[in-house]
């Protein structure tokens, strides 16, 4: 080796074992000492990452951050990755990985007027394929990371030419000897390093004490200068990542077309109630974006930027790659929820706000109307069943019962009534339940009437004979009584379903929550069954003995079945929602999962062969058939193009499975201890004490199965998941009779593309908008606009292509990824 460049840092991780006061006092004391460090020794740099340490030091020590903006501009303290910090890479969706970079971009540019080339995720388990089209749109030419080993994720060399699924590429460097090295040990490091690369004549390594901040010693600076004096035929540098990349020409390296995964499997599901509640926080970030947005530009409110940037950093920093996948300890997870209850409450109250303000113009009920009013955010028109709450003006004492009828435009549209989230005998709050279509980007308008019967009809009851026969318009289904499983579902006549569908599989998994030491969780301890009549009752809080298969709700829009099912002390209700139109239906599991030690999946065999493919970060990934957990986003589904069918589940908020032959087994649960790690061949908990495990107690899951032919199912399910995520907003209201305002909005024509993002750019009176291709085909996209203006797209497979959009002159031009950090020139 002739040449080595030393990248010091000083990796350190805002939270783990530790809570954010402690992290807050080890990334002063670490940056202070290698600001010191940076003035006493001549030709040292030090590197470090994530905006939001920066933003720490700027707050609690100026004459620190005012210091270290200084050695930025005499190129002793490098700016290295730029993003806002170390994010899990796998279970954040594309447009979180956008923001990450961005709210890192942003911040760098304004404070040390840096944009740098080189992305860092040193301690993140794995790496969605899906983030290399958005690092070369955002600027990036090469990326550094550490895991998985070659072991876990074979790859040609350490340096190679990492392609994503659009065909981007960028250099990529897997730091095989990590990213730290312990105080007083970098001359080992380094001479291990030469050691272990005579064949190579340029070397890449990193060193600092890490994980708690630290950084450079004295013992390790006089050590490494002890190493260059060694090896005088070798010109160890203090260097920076984008030297090193600079030296290295693309077309000498050898190509992966593939994620970089896997390793740590159980952060795919352990603290899930962290899991789902991001998913959500996701989902209402983009679609209150996508609300306001859309109020604005009809002249109904002010943009509400600096709240939505607050809410949307709490979703940005429960992204660290600790806090999301669940290795952290049990305070990082409360104060997580914490973080993203905060964000929530932001967006709820900046989506009610503009809900109403997009109600303006609408009619005043009529006598005994109660309107319902809904708006589709999204650029296309959604069919399916919509619920919605509301009060009936007075309450009715007598024994008769208010019956809901339902106009749209004076044309009667069929309705049901279900039991309402209340627990109040009394006939006076409603949930009605109706299937329709609903606009893009426009309110819906519903009226509501109250009919008096002389009773309540009849909605739930036993099952009849031994299983529960299903008939829609398309969609059939037999839910046995002796198991409380489906054992068929067929669409069109078509079976796609082979044996008991949707059963709960208690798996052993131990209590790693990282699972460092497995690639899957094959060994089953047993499964949930269903309860007896007796069980069912305590179960269900009732006193009356209850079958535990019956059906809870039937009318002319849906029936839904509930199934009660234990094992050990654990119990479940799992619900069938059974449209009577439509080719796929809703699943509710409510687990009380009393287990410890052990992984919960719930089970989907398919009557199909054919490709296992799955949601990823702006992609879609596909697995082979194997016992390996797998990570996904939104949907996961088996598709068969021999038979031309394909099977779909879009989940609320799970990220790990397996697929093995036909049959999805989708994790719910994983009751690990909190950051049990495994070290060596030592004991993994205390003997001596009760230790706390994860995801103790309920937790409630919501499923969208959906079934037909294999190109159908393959462009319409990343928009269904889309949907799924951010469901039209549906409230019963009274609107006062306000000025007309002009209803502006588009329509998108292709269903293989979605809408991922709607903002307003920041200083600027024009909209980015960014689409995405999602089912891997060439395609051109019409938008028609509220004037009559059509406006086409054309987007290449898996391609994201972001849009900006200027609502007065109707211009619609082709930006950056990033205009807030590089301008609208694309």
């Amino acid at each position: 080796m002739t040449k080595l460049h030393l990248i010091c840092n000083a990796h350190l991780d805002p939270v783990w074992l530790w809570d954010w006061e402690e992290g807050n006092a080890a990334a002063l004391s670490t940056f202070r000492i290698a600001a010191k460090f940076c003035r006493e020794y001549d030709g040292f740099v030090f590197n470090h990452n994530e905006a939001i340490l920066y933003q720490w030091v700027e707050e609690y020590e100026p004459d620190l951050f005012q210091e270290i903006q200084e050695l930025v501009k005499l190129g002793k303290w490098h700016i290295m990755g730029g993003w806002f910090l170390q994010p899990d890479c796998n279970m954040p969706s594309g447009e979180s990985f956008i923001r990450q970079i961005e709210e890192g971009r942003e911040y760098f540019k304004e404070k040390f007027g840096v944009v740098p080339t080189t992305a860092i995720n040193f301690d993140p388990f794995g790496h969605s394929r899906g983030l290399v089209q958005i690092m070369e749109k955002t600027g990036y030419d090469s990326y550094v990371f550490c895991r998985p080993i070659q072991e876990d994720c074979p790859l040609p060399d350490d340096d190679f030419l990492w392609v994503g699924f659009d065909g981007s590429a960028v250099k990529g460097h897997r730091s095989s000897e990590h990213y730290n090295s312990l105080m007083g040990e970098a001359g080992k490091k380094i001479q291990d390093y030469l050691d272990s690369h005579k064949d190579q004549e340029e070397g890449f390594l990193l060193w600092g004490v890490g994980n708690h901040g630290g950084g450079p010693s004295r013992i390790d600076m006089r050590l490494i200068r002890e190493k260059q004096e060694e090896h005088p035929e070798c010109k160890m540098i203090h260097s920076v990542p984008e030297d090193y990349f600079s030296e290295i020409e693309k077309e000498t390296l050898a190509r992966v077309e593939h994620d970089l995964n896997s390793w740590a499997v159980g952060c795919y599901t352990s603290q899930i109630q962290i899991k789902q509640k991001h998913r959500k926080l996701e989902g209402l970030l983009y679609m209150t974006e996508k609300m306001v947005s859309q109020a604005v530009i009809q002249g109904k409110m002010e943009y509400p930027q600096n709240q939505l940037k607050e809410a949307e950093k709490a979703l940005l920093t429960v992204e660290f790659h600790d806090i999301l996948p669940g290795s952290a300890v049990k305070s990082v997870e409360e104060s997580g929820i914490q973080i993203m209850n905060y964000g929530m409450e932001i967006l709820e109250k900046q989506k009610r706000r503009a809900f109403f303000a997009l109600s303006e113009g609408e009619k005043p009920a009529g006598e005994g109307e109660y309107p319902i009013l809904i708006y589709n955010p999204h650029p296309y028109t959604i069919e399916g069943i919509v619920t919605c709450e509301f009060q009936m003006q007075n309450q009715n004492w007598s024994s008769s019962f208010g019956m809901p009828r339902l106009y749209q435009d004076g044309k009667e549209i069929p309705c049901q009534v279900e039991k309402e989230a209340c627990n109040m005998n009394l006939d006076w709050r409603k949930k009605i339940v109706f299937h329709t279509a609903l606009k893009p980007m426009q309110m819906n308008r519903y009226d509501c009437i109250v009919e008096f019967l002389e009773k309540e009809p009849k909605r739930s009851g036993p099952v009849a004979g031994d299983a529960f026969v299903f008939r829609g318009e398309e969609l059939e289904t037999v839910i046995s009584k002796k198991t409380g499983l489906m054992e068929s579902l067929k669409i069109d006549g078509k079976e796609f379903l082979k044996g008991s569908a949707f059963g709960l599989s208690v798996r052993e998994s131990g209590f790693d929550p990282w699972g460092m030491t497995v690639s899957g969780y094959p060994t089953e301890a047993g499964k949930f069954t269903l309860l007896s009549e007796e069980e069912g009752r305590d179960f269900s809080a009732v006193d009356t003995v209850l079958e535990s298969v019956r059906i809870v709700e039937d009318g002319v829009v849906r029936t839904v079945v509930e199934a009660l099912f234990g094992y050990r002390r654990s119990r479940a209700a799992i619900r069938y929602l059974l449209p009577k139109k439509g080719r796929g239906f809703d699943l509710e599991v409510d687990v009380e999962w009393l287990e410890k030690g052990k992984l919960l999946k719930l089970e989907i065999p398919t009557a199909l062969q054919g490709k296992n493919l799955c949601e990823t970060a702006y992609g879609v990934q596909e697995y082979e058939n194997s016992e390996k957990e797998r990570v996904f986003q939104r949907w996961s589904g088996v598709f068969d193009e021999t038979q031309n069918m394909a099977l779909t589940c879009i989940n609320s908020g799970c990220y790990g499975g397996e697929f093995r032959d036909g049959v999805m087994a989708i994790s719910l649960v994983n009751s690990a201890a909190y950051s049990a790690h495994p070290i060596e061949d030592r004991i993994l908990l205390d003997q001596d004490r009760r230790i706390r495990c994860m995801d103790q107690g309920e937790r409630n899951y919501l499923f969208r199965i959906q079934a037909g032919g294999y190109r159908e199912r393959r462009e319409r399910v990343t928009q269904d998941a889309v949907i799924f995520q951010e469901t039209p907003m549906a409230v019963a209201f009274f609107p006062t009779e306000k000025r007309e305002s002009e209803k502006k909005w588009f329509r998108m024509s292709e269903e293989g593309c979605v809408l991922s993002a709607m903002k307003k750019i920041k200083g600027k009176e024009s909209y980015l908008l960014r689409f995405f291709e999602s089912t891997g085909e060439s395609r051109e996209v019409k938008l028609n606009f509220w004037d009559g203006t059509e406006k086409k797209i054309s987007l290449k497979p898996y391609e994201i292509k972001t849009m900006e959009f200027f609502p007065d002159s109707m211009d619609l031009d082709e930006c950056s990824m990033l205009p807030s950090v590089f301008g609208s020139k694309k």
